[in-house]
């Protein structure tokens, strides 16, 4: 919809230029898009005192929809009454207006519109250039507009410099101050999986006072992973989304998003021996207010502290989920080396009271570099019923004299294949 209603900005002149009469006259009002009018009906029953009064006087009301009186919603639009609040990330829009009050034709108009934050000073004026001469009852018209990326005070600065018709140059300026207002709020988590998935959850909260159709959430993630989103649910052959078909956040409302991240094949020996802070990517957030007004909102770079995995790494790339109890099955394991040193391992299998390891134990693995993998296929089985965590691996670094124990590093459930005839 192309209507906008403008409201007058508060504004405040230099101290010095206030007692100057000057032949120009500056106005600056925001544009925003109108809302709907809403009104609240009154009805009664036909045998109340009022009879069908007040459903005539709805009938004959132009703001109410014809055959829908008593909905509060009407089809008639208000302009905004006031400036209104500006959020983070939507675009602030300005009508500026310079109008010549006086019988003179003013030359050399040279209108000037700066947005100062707490950060920097945006020129935001369409044209530099100044207007040869303005006539009386004349106006020159600007509309600005600017994506507002800083929350905080802003002030538009205005200035308008002239020349009379008796060669005198004059200036002045007007400042008007804003608040812009956090939007949303936003908060994230991180998940480690045993492998080298990571799961990001983002919660995000409308802190305004109006509903929001979110219209995307989505990850960037950043060179090193790709992303799989996870909010959407298999339905018909189609992926429906897990919040519905209206995606509406009313305001204080909550919602959670979740990704998964996994290492691009390029990256994924180097994913596993990590350290320190690892840059994940960033979230990208776009939604619609009042009659489709947008805004937008780009999280700086989320960061996640990697997992520390000592010198040597031990995890799984094969094990089933279900196996038959005293039934051998085949799990494969991943080494890395995490260090910075070559090392000469020797692998220890020993058995627990569920978990019995088939195979030689202490045999050599060979020298592992800094920053290699070896893969190792390994066969066991469990005397007892029930979820069994495996343990009892152990890896010697023959060159240090160094043990490594690895306990409860997965867990299989075991169940019994033979049916009870007497059940």
């Amino acid at each position: 919809m192309q209507v906008k209603g403008q409201s007058s900005l508060p504004d405040k002149m230099d101290v010095n230029q206030a007692k100057q009469e000057h032949l120009l006259a500056l106005k600056v009002m925001r544009l925003t898009k109108p809302t709907l009018f809403t009104n609240m009906p009154v009805t009664c029953e036909d045998r109340d005192l009022p009879g069908d009064l007040f459903s005539k006087l709805m009938k004959e009301d132009p703001s109410t929809i014809k055959g829908a009186e008593t909905l509060m919603l009407g089809e008639m639009l208000t302009l905004p009454q006031n400036f209104g609040n500006i959020f983070l990330g939507e675009t602030f829009s300005s009508y500026i207006s310079v109008h010549n009050d006086s019988n003179q034709v003013v030359k050399d108009i040279l209108v000037k519109a700066d947005l100062q934050t707490s950060s920097q000073r945006l020129n935001l004026s369409a044209s530099n250039s100044a207007v040869s001469e303005l006539k009386p009852e004349c106006c020159i018209d600007d509309v600005i507009h600017h994506e507002v990326k800083e929350i905080g005070t802003h002030i538009l600065v205005c200035a308008v410099s002239y020349t009379t018709q008796s060669g005198e140059k004059l200036y002045f300026r007007k400042f008007f101050k804003f608040q812009v207002l956090k939007p949303l709020d936003v908060k994230t988590k991180f998940y480690n999986a045993e492998t080298d998935e990571v799961f990001l959850e983002a919660q995000i909260q409308n802190i305004t006072t109006s509903p929001m159709f979110m219209e995307k959430v989505s990850l960037e993630p950043s060179i090193m992973y790709s992303v799989t989103e996870l909010n959407t649910v298999a339905s018909g052959g189609q992926g429906e989304s897990t919040f519905g078909k209206m995606s509406y956040l009313q305001p204080m409302d909550t919602r959670q998003y979740l990704y998964c991240l996994k290492p691009k094949p390029e990256f994924a020996e180097k994913a596993g021996v990590i350290k320190g802070v690892t840059v994940i990517g960033k979230l990208d957030i776009v939604w619609k207010t009042n009659l489709g007004e947008r805004g937008r909102l780009q999280t700086s770079q989320l960061q996640r502290m990697a997992p520390g995995y000592g010198d040597v790494r031990l995890s799984l790339e094969l094990i089933p989920d279900t196996v038959n109890i005293e039934e051998p099955f085949d799990i494969t394991c991943k080494i890395t080396n995490c260090s910075e040193r070559t090392m000469d391992l020797v692998l220890e299998m020993c058995n627990t009271r569920s978990i019995h390891w088939c195979g030689v134990s202490g045999r050599q693995m060979g020298k592992l570099s800094p920053g290699a993998s070896l893969s190792i296929p390994l066969k066991l089985l469990s005397s007892v019923q029930g979820l069994q965590s495996i343990s009892g691996l152990r890896l010697t670094d023959t060159f240090l004299k160094r043990t490594y124990e690895y306990d409860d590093i997965a867990q299989v459930c075991v169940v019994c294949p033979y049916i009870n005839p007497e059940s």
